[in-house]
């Protein structure tokens, strides 16, 4: 099975192929971003697929916070064009996870944790981020615990 990363140059040689302008440019932005990621620090290093999957995530997340931003400066086109980007990016990451999959999740880490109190979500966090990682929004896992943890 070929790496996320490979998958990524073949789908940008076929969108060239194809003339494909949306596809292209946002498969290189997202390449870009990968090798970025990959020589920055002290030392070069090749990536991961789940190193990969938190870089889509993170491009993904700039595309929908500044479709945003121009849906307010009343740039609809620029913002169709960031959410076009953005629909593009998330054909490469796994399918969400459903609120109810969320919560079994947290249940199993905090089982597997053993912790009780809201104090210790940081290691529930630790258990959950390489699980969720791509899957569902930093901010929504950790709000899932917490009112797990409170309640």
């Amino acid at each position: 099975m070929a790496s996320l990363k490979e998958r990524l140059r073949d789908d940008l040689t076929a969108s060239m192929r194809a003339r494909d302008e949306l596809r292209m440019s946002t498969l290189r932005m997202v390449l870009t971003a990968v090798t970025t990621s990959e020589v920055a620090g002290a030392t070069p290093r090749e990536l991961s697929d789940s190193d990969v999957l938190a870089v889509l995530n993170k491009e993904a997340k700039k595309r929908n916070e500044a479709a945003e931003a121009f849906r307010q400066g009343g740039r609809i086109d620029r913002a169709e064009r960031e959410e076009a980007e953005a629909e593009v990016i998330a054909e490469y990451m796994p399918a969400p996870l459903a609120d109810d999959e969320l919560a079994e999740m947290v249940d199993a880490a905090i089982a597997q944790t053993g912790a009780s109190s809201p104090r210790e979500m940081g290691a529930v966090m630790k258990v959950l981020q390489p699980r969720t990682t791509g899957r569902a929004d930093g901010a929504k896992v950790a709000a899932a615990v917490r009112a797990r943890l409170a309640g």
